[in-house]
């Protein structure tokens, strides 16, 4: 019985546009195959969203669509998620799970070997790959040219489309539906896991009919442990005084716009407010800066200025390409990022500072390239929540 494909976030030509444009990257390095083993860019070139075991999209100059080699059991997934064609979709069998010998990627090596390419240049996500896997693409195919090709697909993702833009939309309106349940839960005597559990709950039912498709990590750091950036709730319970540092995204169909917000139980201290207005200063010139023909690092030079005028340093960039899977490995807003910035390319502008071991804030938003300056995708205030 064939399987009635899922509906699709957006339509085959769109997708057709993505891998025309790896096409042509493809043709300026003399490429005749590209393998793609990074699961943010097969989401990006097919609609896949499965998390699955390595597997590998092989793009050839000689078919329109791709070939996505991967387990049996995930071929379902992808016959529903992406829009290949049933002759586009190659199993390869359960033996090569739980194998130390072989896994997904021998299929992938296998495939090439059948097609004919094994002795040609194709490219391959080296930095993507660990290092046994990099040297087993070198070993079994020992006549062919092997071309770094990391980052790639990741640099034609960072402009969107319209298409995509519409998509980014609705995930950021997911991402302050999370923050509104924030400020309703967040409350001295709660426990932090129950806070996130209605926060994430918020998360996954999403906005405006539109609910979410996944949770991206979010990050809770509470009082003494705002000092840090990338930990999870903790098993204590809010307490007055504490301070609460939140990190958050809605997710729809993979695109992720992230936000962080800095909530007080209670009065804040005078240190904290300090600190918010040097920050908010930051993300108000960043967001004045941004427009097309400027570069990164200019962004980021007059972010840096107007925090230094409150008597404010930070240290960490100013945030970074995003889109699907949250982080692009692209563009930051650093002083010596020269990338210039397009219509449509989307950025976190994050105006978090982890100032002390025991003291951090944050604050940030999702923000897009427009002809003339810069959109804010993500709608919450700009404000520090006193609860």
């Amino acid at each position: 019985m064939a399987i009635t494909k899922g509906r699709h976030v957006f339509p085959r030509e769109e997708y057709l546009r993505r891998i025309v444009a790896v096409k042509t990257e493809m043709a300026q390095r003399n490429l005749e195959a590209l393998i793609i083993t990074d699961g943010s860019d097969t989401t990006y070139l097919t609609g896949y969203t499965a998390k699955t075991t390595p597997q590998g999209l092989l793009i050839s100059v000689e078919r329109e669509e791709p070939t996505f080699i991967v387990r049996k059991q995930d071929v379902p997934a992808a016959l529903h998620q992406t829009f290949l064609q049933r002759d586009s979709v190659v199993a390869f069998p359960e033996e090569l799970m739980g194998n130390i010998e072989k896994d997904g990627y021998d299929a992938v090596i296998d495939y090439i070997l059948d097609a004919g390419l094994a002795n040609r240049r194709i490219g391959l996500q080296l930095g993507v790959l660990s290092a046994h896997s990099s040297r087993k693409f070198k070993a079994r195919l020992p006549q062919a040219t092997m071309v770094d090709c990391t980052k790639v697909v990741s640099w034609i993702r960072m402009t969107k489309s319209d298409v995509e833009i519409d998509v980014m939309k609705e995930a950021a309106a997911i991402t302050d539906a999370g923050i509104i349940r924030a400020t309703e839960v967040i409350r001295p005597g709660v426990r932090e896991a129950d806070a996130m559990a209605e926060i994430v709950g918020a998360l996954l039912r999403g906005a405006n009919g539109k609910p979410g498709t996944w949770i991206a990590n979010p990050y809770l750091c509470s009082s003494p442990r705002t000092g840090t950036s990338h930990i999870r709730w903790s098993e204590d319970v809010l307490r007055q005084g504490s301070q609460v540092n939140l990190e958050i995204a809605g997710v729809r169909h993979g695109y992720t716009a992230p936000i962080c917000r800095t909530f007080s139980i209670g009065r804040p201290s005078d240190h904290l407010r300090r600190v918010h207005e040097a920050q908010l200063a930051g993300l108000e010139a960043g967001l004045d800066a941004i427009r097309p023909g400027c570069t990164c690092g200019g962004v980021a030079q007059e972010i840096y200025r107007a925090i230094k005028k409150l008597g404010v340093n930070k240290d960490s960039r100013c945030g970074y390409a995003v889109g699907i899977d949250w982080m692009e490995l692209t563009a930051s807003f650093r002083e010596d990022d020269m990338t210039v910035m397009k219509p449509n390319m989307t950025f976190h502008l994050h105006l978090g500072n982890w100032i002390d071991e025991d003291f951090g804030y944050v604050i940030s938003e999702t923000v897009r390239v427009t002809e003339t300056g810069v959109e804010v995708l993500t709608n919450t205030p700009r404000t520090l929540f006193e609860i």
